[in-house]
């Protein structure tokens, strides 16, 4: 009956579980005391003791405002942090890690709340459990300090992409625009080109109808000078016997003609004027050929088609030339170079 009405007293100062300690405390001295004078010294260091508890309460209570606070702050700190992680998705590990933290510092709370009963230990492991919680706080914020800058360098970053993305945006659209413009280009250069192709392929048939004439103009043409040629050796076969005797004192045996011979390489060649000389006792094979219009080239031809292939066929020959004239100046005194006899039309 003691025990609870000391328990009701103590329970108007302190916590009911602290009452109850202290009542059996009490109880248990009161028990053993005999004396008034130590009763009285029991009621002192009762009252000392419960000087002592509401100190120690109040302390806790200040205890609890202040890991009220820091839970606050923790709060705050955790809204924060998931704010970063909005903004920033490369801090999602830097949040876990402090979600992490967090629920360790809940468990630390835990395990202090359970340790309220022993408020003195209390008390000391909670001052050092709000120096560490300053320093994680502190640290947290130093963090938080680093991850906004690195948030606005990345914010500034991310303003370069977008404004190098503009230029490149722009650049792209221009090109288009070029391309478009050349392909447009190319469409008309297509156009053009087949334009030409189908100008190139009714110049082809002008072209292929005037090889055609042309063809039929040198056929024309070639026996015509046939014809001309054969006109003008007929007249040097009939004039050449007194103009070769006149003018080198060559006599013509028998009849000048045309005729197929064998050259130096056993291959059949055309002779337009052939036929013998006698000059001074030698016999000499006069071997000549007819041009409507002479030229260098031509003696050359004549040279080489027919003198040269001649060579060691016949002992001696008399090269002979007709012509109606001369195609360039000189090609006179280039006969005469040569050795050979040059007579015109006008000549027979």
């Amino acid at each position: 009956m003691r025990l609870e009405a000391i328990q009701k007293k103590l329970e108007t100062v302190f916590l009911p579980e602290q009452a109850v300690v202290l009542a059996e405390v009490i109880n248990e001295a009161y028990t053993d005391l005999v004396k008034t004078s130590d009763f009285n010294e029991l009621k002192e260091i009762v009252r000392n003791l419960s000087l002592t508890m509401e100190e120690l309460a109040q302390a806790q209570i200040e205890t609890q405002k202040e890991v009220s606070r820091l839970n606050r702050s923790l709060q705050e700190l955790a809204e924060a942090q998931k704010r970063t992680e909005q903004r920033v998705e490369e801090l999602a590990e830097a949040q876990k890690r402090t979600e992490q933290r967090v629920e360790e510092l809940a468990e630390a709370q835990k395990r202090t709340e359970q340790r309220v009963e022993e408020l003195a230990v209390v008390q000391k492991e909670t001052q050092k459990e709000i120096s560490r919680l300053d320093r994680a706080l502190q640290e947290l914020a130093e963090a938080q300090k680093r991850t906004e800058q690195r948030v606005e360098e990345l914010a500034e970053a991310q303003k370069r992409t977008e404004q190098r993305v503009e230029e490149l945006a722009e650049a792209q659209k221009r090109t288009e625009q070029r391309v478009e413009e050349l392909a447009e280009a190319q469409k008309r250069t297509e156009q053009r080109v087949e334009e030409l192709a189908n100008a190139q392929k009714r110049t082809e048939e002008e072209l292929r109808k005037l090889i055609n004439e042309h063809a039929e103009t040198r056929r024309q043409l070639g026996g015509l000078a046939i014809t001309v040629g054969y006109r003008l050796e007929d007249e040097a076969f009939k004039a050449l016997p007194k103009l070769l005797k006149k003018d080198y004192g060559l006599v013509v045996k028998g009849r000048l003609k045309r005729k197929f011979v064998q050259d130096n390489q056993g291959q059949e060649i055309e002779i337009n004027i052939l036929g013998e000389g006698e000059k001074e006792g030698e016999v000499y094979t006069i071997v000549g050929e007819s041009k409507s219009q002479l030229s260098k080239r031509d003696v050359d031809d004549f040279i080489r088609r027919k003198l040269k292939r001649l060579e060691g066929v016949f002992p001696r020959m008399f090269p002979v030339l007709v012509t109606y004239m001369i195609s360039q100046p000189g090609v006179e005194e280039y006969v005469q170079e040569k050795g050979i006899a040059l007579y015109y039309s006008y000549d027979f």
